[in-house]
């Protein structure tokens, strides 16, 4: 199968917590994929990286 994107990312958002998805092809074209779950209170968002822009 052709590759069209190098990465993608997906969320699902739900009332207590965000959960990102993001796939991403290295040089020899393997897959990676890397799963992560944030809390949605502002606290939590300042307590992963220092700031929201974490997420852009």
């Amino acid at each position: 199968m052709e590759v069209l994107l190098e990465s993608c990312a997906g969320m699902d958002v739900h009332q207590e917590t965000i959960v990102v998805c993001v796939l991403t092809t290295d040089a020899s074209g393997e897959v990676q994929s890397e799963v992560r779950t944030f809390g949605t209170l502002i606290k939590n968002l300042f307590e992963q990286n220092g700031s929201p822009s974490y997420f852009v």
